[in-house]
C-alpha cells in the first residue's frame, strides 16, 4: 500500500488554486489546480485520479503534478517549454524551399 500524501495548503494558496481552477486559460492548468484542492481536502490521490476529474487519470500522474506543486508552487502547474510535438517544417526552411519552385 502506497503512503498516503498530505497537501496543506495556506489560506491564500487556497484561494490562488481557487482562482485557478475557475479562471484560468488552460483547462490542463485548471484540472491539475482541481486535483490539488482535491488532495488538500483529504481526498487520496487513487481517489481523485479515478474519480476527481473529468476524465479518469494515473494515480502517478496525479502524484507528479502534486510533486511539481510542492516544490515550485503554481509555476510546476504549467507545461515547460519545448515539451510537446516538434514543427514538421521550420518557417525558415520553408521561405528556403518555397524560393526554389518555378513560378508557373
Amino acid at each position: 500500500m502506497c503512503r498516503r500524501r498530505h497537501l496543506t495548503l495556506t489560506p491564500r494558496q487556497r484561494r490562488k488554486l481557487i482562482r485557478v481552477r475557475d479562471h484560468h486559460r488552460r483547462p490542463y492548468v485548471r484540472e491539475k489546480a482541481a486535483a490539488l484542492l482535491k488532495v488538500a481536502e483529504g481526498w487520496t490521490l487513487t481517489e481523485v485520479a479515478r474519480d476527481g476529474l473529468l476524465r479518469p487519470r494515473s494515480r502517478n500522474t496525479v502524484a507528479a503534478w502534486l510533486d511539481r506543486f510542492e516544490a515550485r508552487g503554481l509555476a510546476g502547474l504549467r507545461v515547460k517549454a519545448g515539451r510537446g510535438r516538434k514543427p514538421a517544417f521550420s518557417p525558415l526552411g520553408a521561405d528556403a524551399f518555397a524560393g526554389t519552385l518555378p513560378r508557373a
